[in-house]
């Protein structure tokens, strides 16, 4: 191909044939993408469009191995306003009201720099939402370490202290609250998960939910040729640079130090002050197109508000108000600093704007105008430093149909013995079930995680229902209305190492139940699929399986999926995480005093098991961790059916008034979720279990579509028809108070005894 004359670039912008090639490869270009990028051009790229063309093209911003599965999912639905491409999911909840929710990851950067890698996590997902027109009412944070030891497990081993992991959730958890917090959005709930795959590859995931009226939607497009773009917020700056490629693209090695100055650092304060702004700027009408400036920064605003609406931009890197002096261009371009927006504004309303940015304390510069054609143009000192079409940037990047293969060792797994596990002082072996099934409580995936979410503002903005430990999900009343929703974040990597694709289907079968289990009719979701290297084709096997898995169960349950993340190269010097699909479903409640917690309210309330019957499900769960042992067995398949109808029965339920309490049965067992319901409410039950599977299934398994609910002797039969007619088992198995917790012929535990293990064993476990 003959080369085309392009632009005359500055001395430091122009590079040789073989400079650029050896540039792009550092950048994180494969060979054939560099080529990619000289054909679209015509000509051998610039240092900056080398930089813009690394940073869109990287995985984490192109998606290129995730897009052909992705597209497979479930995403239209009457109650969907905006689905996927957009910075959030948007979906209708009535009145002319919406809500927009999503969840992403800051995996890579808080293992470098835990509290700025998780503190710059919500400040992200909160740009997302408020980019949509929204005011964001709740977050919720999905993490997960490697086992911090300092407790006993059930095999007797004594679990050494692990510093690295108390020093990572003292960070990441001090970096969530400490964003979050000072932002003044409530935290509502989440998941705190400890295993030895994610020691080196811990997970923060962070979900955001905002509520806005449907005719203020804002999406992220150039609308009108002359428009010109504002840049709001922070000053750009150093940090974050290449974040996208370095750190989210690439698996961890031995040079982490390294890679310490690509994580971005936060400012909750200017966050705050930033939304307050775009807030009056939606109120006034004022904008017509924004996007907010997360990974890839300037590059990645610019080229996907050009390309969404198929025109051009110019921009004026000049313009750019700089944190530190002497910044290259590229540096300008692909930094990730946080806390800025670019808005595009027209001309006669252009110094309204500014004056609410001023008013604000906001900092705003003009940095350039939507023109006609496709180009994007970036100019510095008066010279181009990158010419190129917007839309090869923002949705033509590459797309890979990766190799998969199933893993061979998986069939090893799948023949061990799981369902036969013994427990002390059940089925006949020596030893006190009490003692045991204490030290089971206090371990970390079990125990209460107050210590977490403590740390936690649950209440600022007024609107919390159920925070953190109230119930399976958590609920925040929409601003100005009755009405309300509930969010919840599931997953499960020990149930996907074993299958995939029914790991996901339970993980979204939980989500919902949890949902449902507030009296919420759930809505739709979003996700955050987290897993190893894609070139691997046993990681992109697990991938695409969990994918279908997911499609499969959100179409089932009609709950379409909105938007989400895909977070890859989670791994280690070639060790990758399980794989970790984590769910978050969003219901809405008519009426937020229909809402149901998952503690125990009155004594005297009947105890009810509703839903599947208990089968086999001790393959992949916490006793054969807490035993010691590694993942193994095959999976109990989730019935969709039955956990579809189970919702309609809790939702009407909880709206007509008669339960008071529901809490779905999963990790743990219904031992677990009797114990969380005990303490919650501060008061004891007694059961007895229905013939079936052996103590230990009966107390451990997490076979799916279980529920416990509580409500008085008068809404008994009413409760009783309604599952009946939805064809939902029913079994009365105990009553609720004293002060112990009693299974008969299987447990008697004193609640004070309970409460201490449940309570404190999180935090005897990180030291504190």
């Amino acid at each position: 191909m003959s080369e085309t004359r392009g632009p005359v670039f500055p001395a430091e912008e122009a590079l040789s044939e073989d400079r650029a090639r050896e540039l792009g490869h550092e950048l994180g270009l494969r060979g054939d993408e560099y080529d990619r990028v000289v054909e679209t051009l015509g000509r051998v790229p610039s240092v900056s469009e080398l930089g813009m063309y690394s940073v869109m093209w990287s995985e984490h911003c192109s998606y290129k191995s995730s897009k052909v599965h992705l597209r497979t999912l479930p995403v239209a639905g009457p109650q969907v306003l905006v689905g996927p491409g957009e910075n959030a999911g948007v979906v209708d909840v009535g009145d002319g009201m919406a809500v927009t929710f999503k969840i992403e990851s800051h995996n890579h950067p808080s293992f470098v720099e835990p509290y700025q890698g998780a503190a710059t996590g919500v400040g992200g997902i909160l740009r997302d939402i408020f980019t949509m027109g929204a005011r964001p009412i709740a977050v919720m944070d999905p993490l997960r370490f490697g086992d911090p030891g300092g407790w006993t497990d059930g095999a007797g081993n004594e679990r050494e202290p692990d510093l690295l992991q108390r020093h990572l959730v003292d960070g990441v958890v001090r970096g969530v609250g400490g964003y979050g917090n000072c932002v003044g959005v409530p935290n509502i709930g989440g998941e705190t998960v400890f295993d030895d795959t994610y020691a080196d590859n811990p997970l923060v995931n962070v979900l955001a939910v905002g509520a806005l009226r449907r005719d203020r939607l804002q999406l992220a497009r150039a609308e009108a040729v002359g428009d010109v773009a504002v840049l709001l917020g922070s000053a750009t700056g150093r940090d974050g640079i290449g974040g996208a490629s370095v750190l989210a693209s690439q698996e961890f090695d031995e040079g982490l130090d390294a890679k310490r100055p690509n994580v971005q650092v936060g400012d909750p304060f200017a966050e705050k002050l930033l939304i307050e702004c775009c807030l009056e700027l939606y109120e006034r009408d004022l904008i017509s197109g924004i996007q907010d400036m997360g990974a890839a920064g300037i590059a990645c605003s610019t080229a996907e508000l050009a390309s969404a609406a198929s025109m051009g931009m110019d921009v004026d890197l000049d313009r750019v108000h700089l944190r530190e002096p002497g910044m290259e261009s590229w540096e300008i371009l692909c930094s990730e600093s946080q806390e800025r927006m670019l808005a595009l504004v027209s001309p006669d309303r252009l110094d309204e704007v500014l004056s609410i940015a001023e008013h604000f304390g906001v900092p705003a510069s003009v940095i350039g105008e939507v023109v006609e054609g496709d180009r994007l143009v970036l100019r510095r000192g008066g010279e181009v430093v990158a010419d190129a079409p917007a839309r090869s940037l923002a949705d033509e990047g590459p797309v890979y149909d990766r190799p998969m293969k199933r893993p061979e060792w998986l069939d090893e797994l799948h023949a061990v013995e799981a369902e036969r596990l013994e427990v002390p002082g059940l089925d006949g072996t020596d030893g006190v079930a009490e003692e045991f099934v204490l030290r089971f409580l206090a371990s970390p995936n079990v125990a209460s995680k107050k210590w977490v979410t403590d740390q936690y503002d649950q209440l600022v903005l007024g609107g919390t229902v159920l925070g953190p430990g109230m119930a399976g999900a958590g609920v925040v009343r929409l601003p100005d209305s009755h009405k309300a929703v509930s969010c919840a974040t599931d997953g499960n990597g020990r149930w996907c190492l074993l299958d995939p694709r029914e790991g996901t289907r339970r993980i979204v079968a939980e989500a919902f139940r949890n949902v449902a289990c507030t009296g919420a009719r759930p809505l739709a979701t979003t996700n955050c699929l987290n897993f190893g290297d894609p070139e691997r084709p046993d990681v992109m096997w697990q991938f695409a399986e969990s994918v279908a898995g997911m499609g499969e169960a959100c179409a089932a349950l009609g709950i379409p999926v909105t938007g989400g993340n895909v977070s890859l190269y989670n791994q280690t010097r070639g060790r990758p995480i399980d794989p970790s699909p984590v769910v978050g479903v969003l219901g809405v409640l008519e009426d937020a005093a229909d809402v149901l917690g998952s503690a125990f309210e009155d004594e005297g309330d009947l105890v009810f098991l509703v839903g599947s019957d208990t089968v086999a499900g001790l393959a992949g769960s916490e006793l054969q961790r807490f035993l010691g042992l590694p993942a193994g067995g095959r999976l109990a398949p989730v019935d969709l059916e039955v956990e579809a109808a189970l919702g309609e029965v809790l939702a009407l339920a909880a709206h007509e008034g008669w339960l008071s309490s529901a809490h779905d049965v999963s990790a743990g067992g219904l031992v677990t979720t009797l114990v969380e319901s005990c303490v919650g409410g501060a008061v004891g039950v007694e059961v007895s279990l229905p013939e079936g599977p052996s103590g230990v299934q009966a107390l451990f398994s997490e076979s799916p579509g279980r529920a416990v609910v509580t409500l008085p002797s008068r809404h008994v039969r009413a409760f009783a028809q309604v599952c009946a007619d939805a064809e939902v088992l029913l079994r009365d198995i105990g009553t609720v108070g004293g002060e112990r917790i009693i299974i008969r012929d299987l447990l008697d535990l004193p609640l004070d005894e309970v409460e201490d293990a449940f309570d404190h064993g999180l935090a005897t476990a990180l030291g504190e």
